[in-house]
């Protein structure tokens, strides 16, 4: 089983309101990449926000807003 398939098997749990960044398959699959390149460049405040967001995937929770929104621009 890949790391990947843990998102996404908790990603069906999600209720999510509206107006909050979703953790959907995007987010969350990037937040993998986003992890893996942070680290390469010691960049641990990425590493950091990258774990709250899988966590929080894997415990069918809401990730931190500002978490989400700097893993989707971490690459911009």
């Amino acid at each position: 089983m890949s790391a990947l398939s843990f998102g996404t098997a908790s990603r069906e749990r999600l209720g999510v309101a509206s107006g909050e960044p979703k953790p959907d398959a995007s987010s969350v699959d990037m937040a993998w990449l986003v992890l893996e390149a942070a680290n390469d460049l010691g960049d641990h405040e990425t590493v950091e926000a990258c774990r709250r967001v899988i966590d929080a995937s894997l415990n069918g929770r809401l990730a931190p807003p500002s978490d989400v929104h700097l893993i989707v621009d971490y690459f911009r």
